[in-house]
């Protein structure tokens, strides 16, 4: 029977472990900061997108108009 230590999976988690022991980890400061960010700009560009598809309709039912 095969030793743990030859295990190929048993080594994957030794090695996945030891490695993010080396990860810096950010603060809760820095984290809650990014996640603010996150959230303000994917609002905003929802808001562009948004306006910008109002606008696009806008035109084009008024090209449409135009038709009739």
């Amino acid at each position: 029977m095969s030793s743990l230590t030859n295990n190929p999976i048993v080594n994957y988690f030794k090695e996945s472990r030891e490695e993010l022991a080396k990860v810096t980890w950010p603060s809760r400061r820095d984290t809650i900061n990014h996640t603010i960010l996150v959230v303000v700009i994917s609002l905003a560009v929802a808001a562009f997108f948004g306006a910008l598809d109002y606008l696009l309709n806008l035109g084009l039912e008024g090209l449409l108009a135009l038709r009739r």
